[in-house]
């Protein structure tokens, strides 16, 4: 009992089955035009195998030597995603850090992009755009409810648990999914679960998040 006591009293606690999870890491880029701030998004190749032209943050998985400090990951592929130094990158901090309901765990970073000389990488990035911050502050987001359902494996001893176990699919769970909407983009999903966290710590008692989300048209 002891050594139990020992044990648990000087361990730091690690996310459960953190190595099942795809590890990755990501920066929300600002960048700074006319004396006015922006968020840098990207448009994800056509060519890659995983969500192909898709609207995303620069970032990727996170290698092993790079678990105990995830921004590493994220400064490492921003850098060769945009084609920049990472001595161009000023980190501003970290967000929340986002478990997903698909075995994702995303650490992001806030971070503003100091060089002007953007030179993406065309075999991972598709195109880069800028949207301004005003526009996230003028209106909340649209969103809509994604709903998370289980179903067990028909190996699994079903008869040794209650009879509502054996019905199929079964609803659980839902989660809010925000959007935007600008000019020719549409910007969704993880991407903006980030940016909305982002907005919400950095200017928590602005007029915007006293408005009513938007449901979709």
């Amino acid at each position: 009992m002891r050594n139990l006591y020992r044990r648990l009293a000087s361990r730091r606690p690690q996310i459960l089955d953190e190595s099942a999870h795809l590890i990755s890491s990501v920066l929300l880029p600002l960048v700074e035009r006319q004396g006015k701030l922006h968020v840098l998004f990207e448009v994800r190749s056509q060519n890659l195998h995983r969500q192909p032209g898709e609207i995303c943050f620069p970032g990727g998985k996170v290698e092993v030597i790079e678990r105990q400090d995830p921004l590493l990951a994220a400064l490492r592929e921003t850098a060769e995603e945009l084609g920049i130094l990472e001595k161009d990158i000023e980190v501003i901090g970290p967000l929340d850090i986002l478990v997903t309901h698909f075995s994702a765990l995303i650490y992001p970073y806030a971070g503003i992009i100091k060089s002007d000389n953007i030179r993406f990488n065309p075999k991972e990035v598709e195109e880069v755009f800028l949207v301004p911050m005003d526009f996230f502050l003028s209106d909340p987001p649209y969103v809509a409810y994604v709903e998370v359902g289980i179903r067990y494996p028909t190996d699994f001893p079903l008869e040794k648990v209650p009879p509502i176990y054996r019905e199929g699919w079964q609803m659980k769970s839902s989660y809010p999914m925000y959007f935007y909407e600008y000019e020719k983009y549409f910007i969704w999903g993880l991407t903006c679960r980030i940016l909305h966290n982002f907005l919400s710590i950095g200017w928590p008692n602005h007029e915007v998040f006293k408005k009513p989300f938007k449901k979709w048209r």
